[in-house]
């Protein structure tokens, strides 16, 4: 199952950039063998500062024709790591074979957007600076792949 990032933003070279290509290449290196990955970022960005409903049709063009999406999203469902390796396993296992991950901007996810979404994951109840929440995101998945290889890397 290919994994796409769908931002609203362009992330700078920086540390946060460092340490989302760090777990991307983990992710990939452990996902393979398990039918999950390559991992990538597709960012999308609002020149004109229209709003969330332009940053929705923005974001929507990069997602994959007959994608899982998954909005990230802070009145979205709180999992714990491995029930969210869980949530990948189930939709690779169910012959998904691309998986949308949407981060909004600034001010969300325009409603309509969250309204076609599979699913919706929250890191919490407090909101991330969306450059975070990539990195965070990216971690998990690494974090998601080695649960699911069995690998001591997530201890409980």
């Amino acid at each position: 199952m290919r994994i796409r990032i769908c931002a609203v933003g362009r992330l700078r070279a920086g540390p946060e950039k460092t340490l989302i290509d760090d777990y991307l290449t983990r992710f990939e290196r452990t996902g393979r063998a398990l039918g999950l990955g390559p991992a990538e970022i597709v960012e999308v960005d609002d020149r004109k500062n229209a709003g969330m409903t332009a940053e929705a049709t923005l974001l929507r063009k990069a997602v994959p024709d007959g994608a899982v999406i998954c909005t990230l999203d802070e009145r979205g469902k709180l999992l714990s790591s491995p029930d969210f390796a869980g949530k990948l396993a189930d939709w690779r296992d169910h012959g998904r074979s691309n998986l949308a991950l949407v981060i909004g901007g600034a001010d969300g996810i325009d409603a309509a957007l969250r309204a076609e979404a599979d699913f919706s994951l929250s890191f919490g109840k407090m909101v991330w600076p969306h450059m975070l929440a990539r990195v965070m995101l990216s971690e998990q998945l690494y974090r998601a792949a080695t649960i699911l290889a069995g690998s001591p890397y997530h201890r409980v």
